[in-house]
């Protein structure tokens, strides 16, 4: 059983192989389409958790086999899918940057510019974005088509792949959707941070591992239960604990500016508890500042203060927990293999414990 970080190095190499493979096809087409491969490779292997690739091996480990090399290049895949929600979130939000570097739009907003090409630059980076986020998805599938599974692996790996990118793109609708509604919701925040970040980042990446690794494992299989046990709560949590970053968070260790999620207004399950505990002069303040981009550090840090003074903070930290709890007591099931619990459990303490 490998560590986390030569699991981490495992992916990275076989993301860099393939990445390889890629840029001499692509170049092959055009050499304009260098700067889609330099932007991707960068994108892609400088920096990132690995966080899907290694809930993936953990659940391959909790079904009792040890990943090849082959299963970790088809883990590795979910990377690209990461690549291509990131990279049309930051699009679709308005981000300017992402791990302390410019957002892919304004990566070829700037590249429009410095060349001198026609028509309007922003334009361009947005419509770069698309297809680089389009190309990223198909990657991911192309990657772990030929990845080198058995027919039975891969076949099960597929079921699993295509719920979770159905999900996936559910929960990026309803998040999109939620800006438009009048009033924040806990209910409906909790739903999206479940389905947009959630189940594609723990729950369905374990499954998809334990599938690999046990193809006769089905969507009902005591396995699979316990590992949504795990994963559903884990994945709540670290939803919980990045929307407290996106206000809270040291940009340093965001690679985000500080408040960034005031100045894109998102609708946060902090926010909804916000909201619901403020006073009616606090919630107007917020309410008139919130998805405002330019927001100085001033007037962020007297919103934060707001947010402090509500007690919406000690509750979301209570729910963290509870959720913490959850998926912990799950990861000692007899379900699952006794090796795995180590692994999974630092892999909870990861995904949750994140600091400001």
């Amino acid at each position: 059983m490998k560590s986390a970080s030569e699991v981490r190095d495992a992916v990275k190499g076989e993301l860099t192989h393939y990445l390889a493979e890629q840029r001499d096809y692509l170049t092959s087409i055009a050499s304009e389409l260098i700067p889609v491969c330099d932007a991707l490779e960068d994108y892609l292997l400088e920096g990132g958790k690995r966080l899907r690739p290694l809930f993936a091996y953990a659940g391959f480990l909790a079904a009792g086999s040890t990943p090849s090399r082959t299963d970790i290049r088809a883990m590795a895949s979910l990377e690209l899918l990461q690549a291509c929600a990131l990279i049309h979130d930051d699009l679709m939000d308005g981000s300017d940057t992402r791990r302390g570097k410019p957002a892919i739009h304004r990566h070829f907003e700037n590249l429009h510019r410095q060349g001198s090409l026609a028509g309007l630059a922003d334009k361009f980076g947005e419509a770069a974005a698309v297809l680089l986020g389009d190309l990223a998805l198909v990657w991911s599938d192309h990657m772990l088509h030929n990845s080198g599974l058995s027919h039975e692996s891969l076949t099960a790996a597929l079921r699993i792949h295509d719920e979770m990118r159905i999900e996936l793109m559910a929960g990026q609708y309803l998040d999109v959707r939620e800006a438009g509604e009048r009033e924040h919701s806990v209910e409906r925040s909790l739903r999206i941070a479940r389905y947009k970040s959630g189940k594609y980042t723990i729950e369905r990446p374990l499954h998809l591992g334990a599938v690999i690794a046990r193809p006769s494992a089905t969507e009902h299989s005591e396995l699979l239960n316990v590992l949504s046990a795990y994963g559903l709560p884990l994945g709540e949590a670290f939803q919980l604990r990045d929307d407290m970053l996106g206000i809270f968070g040291d940009p340093k260790e965001t690679g985000k500016p500080a408040g960034d999620d005031l100045r894109e207004g998102k609708r946060t399950v902090l926010m909804a508890m916000t909201m619901e505990k403020a006073t009616e002069s606090a919630r107007a303040e917020l309410s008139a500042h919130l998805g405002k981009p330019d927001l100085s550090p001033e007037k962020i840090e007297s919103l934060r203060t707001l947010i402090v003074e509500t007690g919406a903070i000690a509750d979301v930290e209570k729910l963290i927990d509870r959720l913490g709890e959850e998926s912990v007591a799950a990861a000692n099931s007899a379900a699952i293999n006794e090796s795995a619990r180590p692994f999974l459990l630092a892999l909870a303490e990861t995904a949750i414990r994140r600091s400001y």
